[in-house]
């Protein structure tokens, strides 16, 4: 399935972040995500974070702080978006997005690897490596957007 660009607004998440790689999180040892998740879970993040923006109640697994591109570190933050106290900003900008849907989180696992077979399939488009988020919107259904130049 190819995903589809879209144009994004600016918006703000608040919850706990990581620093991690992708070879890291490639060996369950080393891998901090699921943890990252689990802290999200277990402290109640969706119903204690303070200015949670009501209009917007998914979960969001963001992707910022990029060292380089996909080999470099990265900071993951597991939140919700909030309307002032923000852990980490979304760019506006254009995003491709990769629909993932069923058993969690391996859904979201295969979109990632949608994501890296598009990208080397297609060397023309340049991601920004600055925002990418994944956005929750039921235990089975989500979205990846990467964002492009």
């Amino acid at each position: 399935m190819e995903p589809v660009r879209k144009t994004q607004a600016a918006f703000a998440v608040a919850g706990p972040s990581v620093r991690t790689t992708n070879r890291e999180e490639s060996d369950p040892a080393t891998g901090r995500i699921p943890a990252l998740w689990g802290r999200f879970f277990a402290e109640n993040v969706m119903g204690q974070t303070p200015h949670r923006d009501s209009a917007d109640l998914r979960n969001f697994g963001v992707y910022s702080a990029y060292e380089s591109n996909a080999q470099g570190a990265f900071d993951v933050t597991a939140g919700v978006a909030v309307t002032q106290g923000a852990t980490v900003n979304i760019e506006a900008g254009d995003y491709l997005v990769f629909d993932a849907s069923g058993p969690m989180p391996q859904a979201v696992i295969d979109a990632w690897s949608r994501v890296w077979q598009y990208f080397e399939a297609h060397p023309e488009l340049q991601r920004r490596y600055r925002t990418d988020f994944e956005a929750y919107t039921s235990p089975i259904s989500a979205a990846v957007y990467i964002g492009v130049e």
